[in-house]
């Protein structure tokens, strides 16, 4: 409240000193040159390929596993997508098969650290080469590292722009849509600025460049302000709660032709969600028997991109991706957020045991 109150005390509610404040925080924290907030993280990823300036003619490899607005930004600029499909193990992007999808008009990578989990961007780098830009979909993985030879970097800092989300629900949420773009490279930093503000030069009126208005608002960063300096507990409480997720479903009994879990968890996963995977053929029962007890689930995703209509109307001869399709038909996010107790843990485990074992419908 204080926060608020600070800023609407200010009379200044878009971007300005709350909002410069928040980037030179978030810049020291994650240990980059430059970071801008956004509108969204949605216009994080389209911002970021406009300062690219890429357009028809460009091909951008992704994942279809993912939420759509990592192929919409793609197609917003005119670019093509190229499908690769994901890792089983990690629903990420599978890095070994990126190389194949290469081609001369490939201009953009953009991974997706996926429910908190980093692609090894430092892998991926050695796949596409130099020239092709790196744009790290970091929406779910902020607080999240990998190691990088010298030692552990935060995801987004990898490639040439990393990509964040405020959504309410993001580990570091805000209250209302927000996002931000980090870049070490001063000559990008300086476009995105332009481009955030519809073009603007340095005097005022003039467009130089044709850009949007994707400018963070000075109440969304001081609230996240507050958020930041909180994270770092918040961060390893996800992390102890998906290990005891993990632990209690390696003791529940549970073989993996009913329930596989992820691997277990380190210190550099971001732990956005936690999700299981389950036959496709039970996983709407299960669901229903959860909600029944109390017990919210969710399915991210049930669609891969490749199957979205948008996507089927706008890119032709789109790939077969298994390992999307039965990703798709088989995970489900259970519980999870920093204030749940191991107690909780154990009841949602329980749950899905006890449907497992018969007592469910």
């Amino acid at each position: 409240m204080e926060a608020v109150e600070r800023v609407l005390r200010s009379g200044r509610y878009i971007l300005g000193e709350e909002v410069e404040a928040f980037e030179q925080e978030v810049a020291q924290r994650l240990d980059v040159e430059h970071a801008l907030g956004v509108s969204s993280g949605t216009d994080a990823l389209l911002v970021s390929l406009m300062a690219l300036e890429l357009g028809p003619g460009d091909e951008v490899i992704t994942t279809a596993f993912s939420f759509v607005s990592t192929v919409e930004c793609i197609l917003r600029v005119g670019a093509t997508p190229v499908f690769v499909d994901v890792d089983p193990a990690t629903f990420n992007l599978d890095v070994a098969h990126v190389a194949r999808a290469v081609s001369s008009r490939t201009r953009a990578v953009i991974p997706v650290h996926l429910f908190g989990h980093p692609v090894d961007v430092p892998r991926l780098r050695q796949q596409v080469g130099p020239e092709v830009a790196i744009v790290e979909d970091a929406a779910q993985a902020f607080g999240a590292t990998q190691p990088n030879g010298k030692g552990d970097c935060a995801v987004g800092t990898l490639g040439n722009l990393g990509c964040f989300s405020f959504f309410p629900t993001k580990n570091l949420g805000g209250f209302g849509d927000g996002g931000l773009v980090v870049t070490s490279d001063a000559a990008l930093a300086s476009k995105l600025r332009s481009l955030r503000s519809h073009g603007a030069g340095e005097e005022k009126f003039l467009s130089v460049a044709l850009g949007g208005n994707f400018r963070l608002d000075a109440l969304q960063a001081a609230l996240l302000r507050v958020r930041l300096g909180a994270l770092g507990p918040s961060l390893e409480r996800r992390r102890q709660i998906a290990n005891g997720y993990g632990l209690a479903f390696a003791a529940s009994g549970l073989v993996a032709s009913d329930l596989v879990s992820p691997p277990r968890i380190g210190p550099g996963h971001g732990c956005n969600q936690y999700v299981v995977r389950v036959p496709g053929s039970v996983r709407a029962d299960l669901q229903g028997y959860l909600h029944g007890r109390g017990i919210a689930s969710a399915v991210y995703y049930p669609r891969g991109l490749h199957e979205q209509p948008m996507v089927r109307r706008l890119v032709p001869d789109l790939p077969e991706l298994p390992h999307t399709e039965k990703a798709c038909s088989e995970v489900l996010a259970l519980p999870m957020h920093s204030r749940m107790g191991q107690g909780d843990v154990h009841l949602v485990v329980e749950a899905v045991q006890a449907f497992f074992d018969g007592r469910g419908p």
